[in-house]
């Protein structure tokens, strides 16, 4: 049984920026009781006339304590505003004041990450010890050349200088696993991407050129650019959640599709985009086009070799009635030695296969007819193939990074097998 570093918190507040609002209210109070998050609104928040639920499908705007269904310990609204890897291992070398690559993050409980990491959070929520007082925990108070530096180290296992310690910790409530900051530049704010001395190629040059395609190929995609620190390229990708409002800012609600499809961590494996279309169907704002949008994502992810399209990946705004699809963000071609790959979650029935086949068998989960599924494949496959080059030379990719993607990653063969003729003949070199 893991020992805990720190005692775990018992209880803490939920606050939450209403829409429009500039400033967070008390929502409600999480429990720790029996080894389960309890949850439940304030009543001073029950009886605002502008209150919505954090997400009614898990937390309905009513009286009295909330407990999660099992088997989950917490509402996974809630868990998506709380720190993920990378997060969680700056916070646990924080707290230790030590630089251990395999530590045992597990030794911090969730609650207390929750209330230790970054109030600069995914969505619109925050954690607090106070009720009554909102206390913003870390702000950017080093440059980015120094949180570069800083996440270096991190990954070193290098003890850092207190400031810059405190510098890394703002960016702590992003979820993800590779290394990266927060930035805010004027009227906008950023999600700083870095580069890893473990990466097998330039990765973050990789996903620029996925978001690069998936933009020209019609999908909603975050904005992002490519910047020089230090010699080293930074992924900048605009923030989506946060808009400004004269000096300050609004924050917009969202809720995975992991939290969506009513799933935690440890049952990701199980998620579909054949459910997720049903839910934003049932659910969704302009449900015909949303639908439409998921299957190219679907295909394009398929196509580009991202396979780490897990349910973490996909995400919705939440505005207390219905649920709107975010910008494509998180796209990473991934090269693979083999020929066969797998989505990370669901593409039909139980098989998640990387076969734009399988996308075609899929089509009438999605509303579209075969020959309409087919169009939106073959409409991809050329775009990618006319913005390939384009998109490797804005991202500074070298010859064998071009290698490592072209073939291995996007468009691998392995994509149109068992496809029908129209879209077989696609299958060529880059």
């Amino acid at each position: 049984m893991t020992s805990k570093l720190i005692d775990p918190a018992k209880h803490g507040f939920v606050w939450t920026w209403l829409p429009g609002a500039t400033s967070p209210v008390v929502a409600g109070r999480i429990d720790l009781v029996d080894g389960l998050y309890q949850f439940a609104y304030g009543q001073s928040y029950l009886e605002r006339g502008d209150a919505i639920a954090l997400y009614t499908p898990e937390l309905p705007l009513k009286k009295g304590r909330q407990v999660p269904s099992a088997p989950h310990k917490i509402a996974g609204c809630l868990r998506d505003g709380a720190p993920d890897n990378w997060g969680r291992r700056v916070i646990h070398s924080y707290v230790t004041g030590t630089r251990d690559r395999t530590a045992d993050t597990g030794e911090i409980d969730e609650l207390s990450y929750m209330l230790l990491s970054g109030s600069d959070r995914t969505g619109a929520l925050d954690f607090q010890a106070s009720s009554s007082t909102y206390e913003p925990r870390m702000t950017q108070t080093a440059t980015l050349e120094e949180m570069m530096e800083a996440a270096r180290l991190v990954e070193a296992g290098t003890p850092l200088p207190r400031e810059l310690d405190e510098a890394m910790n703002h960016g702590t409530s992003i979820g993800g696993a590779r290394p990266k900051a927060q930035i805010t530049d004027g009227d906008r704010k950023f999600i700083a991407k870095f580069p890893s001395s473990r990466d097998p190629h330039k990765i973050v040059g990789a996903e620029l050129v996925g978001l690069r395609l998936a933009e020209r190929v019609g999908i909603h995609v975050a904005r992002a650019d490519l910047i020089e620190v230090r010699g080293r390229d930074v992924l900048l990708v605009e923030r989506f959640d946060r808009a400004p409002k004269g000096e300050l800012w609004t924050r917009r609600h969202m809720v995975s599709a992991l939290t969506m499809l009513g799933l935690d961590e440890d049952r990701s494996y199980y998620g579909s985009y054949e459910e997720l279309a049903g839910l934003l169907r049932r659910g969704g704002t302009n449900p015909e086009e949303t639908q439409i949008e998921l299957f190219r994502r679907m295909v394009f992810n398929i196509l580009i070799g991202n396979t780490d399209d897990h349910a973490r990946n996909h995400a919705a705004f939440w505005d207390g009635e219905w649920l709107t699809l975010t910008p494509a963000y998180d796209i990473e071609p991934r090269p693979r030695m083999s020929r066969e790959a797998n989505q990370a979650i669901r593409v039909h029935g139980t098989s998640r296969e990387s076969r734009v086949a399988l996308a075609i068998e899929a089509a009438p989960m999605f509303g579209l007819s075969a020959a309409a599924a087919m169009e939106i494949i073959v409409h991809q496959v050329e775009t990618i193939h006319e913005g390939f080059a384009e998109a490797a030379e804005e991202a500074r990719l070298t010859e064998t990074d071009i290698r490592a993607l072209g073939n291995r990653a996007i468009l691998n063969s392995y994509a149109f097998e068992g496809a029908p003729e129209k879209i077989a003949r696609l299958d060529r070199p880059l």
